[in-house]
């Protein structure tokens, strides 16, 4: 534990709380409260520890760069420690330690017991007997592996065939989501790579390729505007490369291009590029080529200044009739001849070249890329942004709306006819396929990733029948937010097979195939199911090296379908009694209700949980609802390293506590964006609690002061019936698992109305009663938040029975609206008389000089008349029968406002009441939109005087005032009271819900 005093701060209460939550904790494993036990029947959904082990399952598979948080990646994104080793010296680790982790299953050793700590000093609620280290170190979760993947086998989801994949070559393997340090979600981007056969003789420069087919190779996404090329453009000052694509063709292209066809089986070389010639752009501008389906028989290479060699090949075919970009270059070229002098771009290369009407669209006619940039006023190639907006005004309706006007497809809809000019050009050798990733990834080894032609197994997500079930599995789900569910179906709309296996790394290995292992996105997606029986088989060891009740090689396939599919029971040597206890575990356990996890997981494995669920188990077993958050910053920056803006779950349970620490995560945000853990709320949140203790110790030992017998005055009554709403309210949002939500209305607002009960009370004391029923239901509250708060108070102060961890919700009544909206009209009254008080006063002082100040106090009022209004009459009544027959009560809505306006100057003398009527109309109209349409009703939902009258001793107190009277306008003697200032009652006279104060000094 810290000291008391660290540089001169007092760390006394944030002791306190650490001394609170050693002390809770033991109580919590010496009596098992977290044991998770069958009952009669299934738990409901319970908001405390509703993550129990989901997070567990994070800690228990902590693979190398995350330790503990899946926040480190992140860490290693925004330039942290730079190598493996430092990082890990971060940690406390010496050299020696550090030596052992070579070994990649001491990772597994290490990581997870301190893992298990931290998540207990962090007060999870968990039944840790259900743990368990997934890969084949744990050797039942292994069994479980290999049952599930021969199950999906056997239904023809896993298939074996060539396909594109993201690919580290230092690896040597598919990188997958989890072994990426940047690129999450990056799919392979397959594009059309046009052959531009460079005409011979060859130039000086290319003289060393004399013998072999040279070739330009244009990656493309629209091969069929390729009948309308009229040059070629290269980059001058790129770089590029001449590469044996075999052994008669050579591609000139740019080094990554070449290094990602090399693994698509495209290079003379395996997986190496076969590089001949260094080349730069300048080297090939004004090279004769014969491009496939173009119109003209030889284009030319040509300078263009926006191309990008970090996409594509770095060789780009120009078809200015359809691109925008191609026309504004072509158009600068054709208009700058001191452009073409910088380049040395001869006249016959370009002029003789026009455009090539190929597709109409509808829209923009024959020459689509002239139209749009004319329309918008591009003036060159460097108009980004207008560039950007005219390719997306023309490639889409291209693609939807275009009909092809050449070619032997002549007629038909470009969609019909691109894939089919694709596969011509592909089967007369005049392209090739090649793909590439669609943004850049980088490797967790640190190398950049390429697409490569792979021969391995696949999941057939995607698969038409699966993807429909996965999405009525969906469709049924509970998510919290519409923005995680539009996440869920835009990843079922373009998730297609899944490369399930890899050559090296942690996991288990294909059963039919053993020199690959399952995925690591791919070997977890039923281990919910696994938590049900891991007790029973683990015998509370983590790592399944206890087979004391039974032994990994009796898990056979009969065995797991036994448990999970309630198949007929096996010929097996495990006692009948632990397969029905097995079973029946399941059973009671599943479905999950929620599994709780980072938004970045939607894009994969969280959708590879449903369609997992949807094959291997009934439907009946398939998912309740996943609960998606982002990450967390810390004091509103990113975690770094570097900066020192860096916590670990250890050290903020060290620096503020457990529960100053959860309180903190409770108030940093709810939803799916990152989440913001602030100091400053966590040193308030040390506060907050010890001063809380503080209070309730002072009214424990207070007692006998204390008004006994039940609640009977007003303030009671408002009071428990926020206790109420604070029930109910936060029930809600624990529920919709809103934490800050749930912060606000179980501890905030539940302390506000406790300051504010206290107050008014004034010199009667306080009901006893419902201040121990105040602090029963604040416990139970904030138990989820505060749990180690929460048992101290339950035990300690409160003298409970028990663990306030299992205490359950309070009950309450249903909570009386018409006086939490009475009690707000009185509040705001109380404020709006204090305000016109001061007013009054300030106003008296502005005395001739010479008056003594003895004499202004002596004016001070010390009375005060309160004159109501409880219905609205007049041309206000006429304005709200109105405003209610003009309003829909169904959409919500009012009539037009010439309608209503009608409707007032036929009943009223509408000139004279214009100035007030106006407003009045629209506050009354706004009013409705805020609180509904009891805004027009003529009367309040309570006795406003009745309230005041009620309350007569609050109002003096907080007004300074002797004598306070209530007055119902309506009375004919009323503005004569007012004396002098009944003029003030005449300019702005009381409106239901508007009380108008005088002050008189008597």
């Amino acid at each position: 534990m810290a000291s008391a005093a660290e540089g001169g701060r007092s760390f006394a209460r944030r002791d306190q709380l650490l001394k609170i939550q050693v002390e809770v904790q033991k109580r919590w494993e010496e009596q098992d409260v977290f044991k998770a036990e069958l009952q009669e029947k299934p738990p409901e959904l319970e908001v405390k520890g509703a993550n129990e082990e989901e997070e567990n399952a994070d800690a228990a598979q902590v693979q190398p760069d995350k330790f503990k948080s899946k926040r480190s990646k992140a860490v290693a994104k925004s330039g942290g420690d730079k190598f493996q080793w430092q990082i890990m010296q971060s940690f406390g680790l010496s050299d020696s330690e550090i030596e052992k982790f070579q070994d990649p299953y001491h990772w597994l050793s290490y990581f997870p017991p301190l893992a298990k700590e931290d998540l207990k000093a962090f007060g999870l609620g968990c039944d840790w007997r259900r743990s368990f280290i997934t890969t084949d170190m744990n050797p039942f979760y292994d069994s479980f592996v290999r049952w599930q993947i021969r199950k999906l086998r056997s239904m023809g989801k896993i298939v074996k065939d060539m396909r594109y994949a993201i690919y580290s070559p230092l690896d040597g393997q598919p990188c997958a989501d989890h072994d990426r340090a940047s690129g999450e979600g990056v799919q392979p981007q397959e594009y059309t790579l046009i052959k531009m056969e460079v005409v011979p003789p060859f130039s000086s420069k290319l003289s060393a390729l004399e013998g072999k087919r040279v070739f330009l190779a244009a990656a493309t996404l629209r091969p069929e505007t390729m009948y309308g090329q009229t040059n070629a453009w290269v980059l001058p000052g790129g770089k590029y490369g001449a590469f044996e694509i075999n052994e008669t063709d050579v591609f000139i292209i740019t080094q990554r291009a070449a290094l990602n066809l090399a693994y698509q089986k495209l290079s003379k070389t395996p997986e190496k590029p076969s590089y001949l010639l260094e080349l730069t752009g300048h080297d090939l501008i004004g090279l004769p080529l014969l491009s496939p389906l173009s119109l003209n028989e030889t284009i030319y290479a040509l300078p263009m200044l926006t191309i990008l060699t970090d996409k594509g090949t770095g060789i780009v075919t120009s078809v200015p009739s359809d691109s925008p970009d191609d026309y504004m270059a072509l158009h600068d070229l054709k208009s700058k001849p001191l452009l073409r002098e910088k380049f040395k771009v001869k006249d016959e290369w370009l002029l003789p070249f026009e455009l090539i009407p190929i597709i109409n669209i509808p829209e923009f006619g024959d020459k689509s890329a002239e139209k749009v940039c004319m329309d918008l006023k591009i003036k060159s190639q460097n108009d980004k942004e207008k560039l950007a907006e005219a390719k997306r005004l023309t490639y889409l309706k291209g693609f939807t709306d275009g009909t092809m006007l050449v070619g032997e497809f002549k007629g038909r809809k470009v969609q019909e006819a691109k894939p089919l000019i694709r596969s011509k050009l592909a089967e007369k050798g005049q392209a090739v396929i090649y793909s590439e990733p669609e943004k850049k990834v980088m490797s967790r080894s640190g190398d950049e990733c390429v697409v490569a032609l792979t021969d391995q197994w696949y999941i057939t997500y995607g698969e038409p029948e699966w993807k429909e079930k996965s999405e009525e599995c969906l469709s049924k789900m509970e998510l919290f937010s519409e923005e995680t569910r539009h996440g869920f179906e835009h990843t079922l709309s373009w998730l297609n097979q899944w490369a399930c296996s890899r050559s090296f790394g942690l996991g288990t290995r294909i059963p039919w195939d053993e020199q690959f292992l399952v995925e690591s996105l791919s070997d977890s997606t039923l281990y919910m199911a696994y938590y049900t029986v891991a007790h029973l088989l683990q015998n509370g060891d983590m790592y399944g090296t206890d087979t004391s009740l039974v032994k990994p090689e009796q898990m056979t396939d009969e065995v797991w379908d036994f448990i999970f599919y309630g198949a007929p029971e096996p010929k097996t040597d495990v006692p009948a009694s632990l397969l029905n206890k097995m079973r029946q575990e399941f059973n009671y356990w599943y479905p999950f209700d929620l599994r709780v996890s980072g938004k970045d997981l939607i894009q994969n494995h969280l959708t590879f949980c449903i369609y997992n669920h949807t094959a291997l188990l009934p439907k009946h077993h398939w998912p309740g609802g996943f609960r998606c958050n982002g990450h967390l910053m810390l004091n509103s920056e990113k975690m770094s390293k570097s900066t020192g803006n860096f916590r670990t779950l250890h050290q903020a349970i060290e620096e503020f506590s457990t529960d100053a620490t959860r309180f903190t995560l409770a108030d940093a945000g709810d939803g799916m964006d990152d989440a913001n853990f602030v100091f400053e709320t966590a040193n308030a949140a040390i506060l907050r609690l010890t001063k809380e203790i503080a209070w309730m110790e002072e009214i424990l030992s207070a007692e006998s002061s204390l008004r006994q017998g039940p609640p009977s005055t007003y303030a009671d009554r408002v009071f428990a019936n926020e206790i109420n709403i604070a029930v109910r309210e936060t029930e809600k949002h624990y529920k919709g698992f809103m934490f800050r939500e749930a912060l606000k209305t179980g501890f905030y607002d539940l302390q506000a109305a406790r300051d504010e009960y206290r107050f008014s009370c004034g010199t009667g004391s306080m009901n006893r009663d419902l201040l121990w029923r105040f602090m029963d239901v604040q416990t139970q509250l904030i138990t989820p938040i505060c749990p180690h708060y929460a048992e101290y108070v339950w035990k300690e102060l409160l003298k409970k029975d028990g663990f306030a961890v299992k205490s359950g919700w309070p009950i309450a009544d249903l909570p009386d609206l018409t006086l939490k909206v009475a009690n707000k009209y009185l509040q705001d009254s109380i404020v709006s008389m204090r305000k016109m008080l001061q007013k009054q006063v300030s106003g008296s002082k502005k005395v001739k000089k010479g008056v003594e100040v003895g004499s202004r106090e002596e004016n001070k009022p010390t009375s005060g008349l309160i004159f109501v209004n409880e219905q609205y009459d007049g041309w206000k009544e006429t304005c709200l029968r109105i405003l209610a027959s003009k309003y829909d009560r169904e959409s919500g809505s009012f009539k037009p406002v010439q309608e209503i306006l009608n409707a007032v100057k036929e009943q009223t003398n509408f000139k004279e009441i214009q100035k007030e009527c106006m407003p009045f109309l629209k506050f009354k109209k706004d009013e409705v939109l805020n609180v509904g349409p009891q805004a027009l009703d003529l009367r309040l939902t309570f006795g406003e005087a009745d309230v005041l009258k009620e309350n007569l001793d609050l109002i003096k107190r907080q007004l300074g005032l002797e004598h306070v009277e209530v007055i119902m306008s309506s009375d004919d003697a009323a503005y004569s009271k007012a004396g002098p200032h009944s003029v003030i009652l005449k300019k702005n006279p009381p409106s239901p819900g508007n009380p108008i104060s005088i002050f008189l000094t008597l």
